[in-house]
C-alpha cells in the first residue's frame, strides 16, 4: 500500500468563483448579456421556434376561446392545431440544435 505523499495545501474554495477546469470556459461570451439581448441573438440563430411558440399560443388561446362559445368543431381543430404546432417547434429546436453543432465542429 502506498502512503500519500506530503499534501501542498491549496487554496481556500472560493464559492464566487468558478470552478477552473482546463480547456472549459464557463462562459462563451466575453461580456454579459441581458435577457431582450439574449432572446435577439436567440431568434436570429433560430428564427422558426420563436414563430412555432407564438403558433402554438394562438392555437390554444382561440381553441379556448372557441370551446367558450360551446363551438366544439372549432374548438376540437384548433387543439389539433395546436399540436401541430407543438410538433412543428420540437422540430424546430432539433434542426438549430443539429445546425449550430455542425458550425461549432473545425
Amino acid at each position: 500500500m502506498a502512503t500519500p505523499g506530503p499534501m501542498t495545501p491549496e487554496a481556500p474554495f472560493e464559492p464566487s468563483q468558478p470552478p477552473v477546469i482546463e480547456g472549459f470556459s464557463p462562459s462563451v461570451y466575453s461580456t454579459s448579456e441581458s435577457f431582450k439581448e439574449k432572446f435577439i441573438r436567440k431568434t436570429r440563430e433560430n428564427p422558426m421556434v420563436p414563430i412555432g411558440c407564438l403558433g402554438t399560443a394562438s392555437a390554444l388561446t382561440y381553441g379556448l376561446y372557441c370551446f367558450h362559445r360551446g363551438q366544439s368543431q372549432r374548438s376540437q381543430l384548433m387543439m389539433r392545431t395546436r399540436i401541430a404546432a407543438q410538433g412543428f417547434t420540437i422540430v424546430a429546436i432539433l434542426v438549430g440544435l443539429a445546425a449550430s453543432t455542425m458550425r461549432s465542429r473545425p
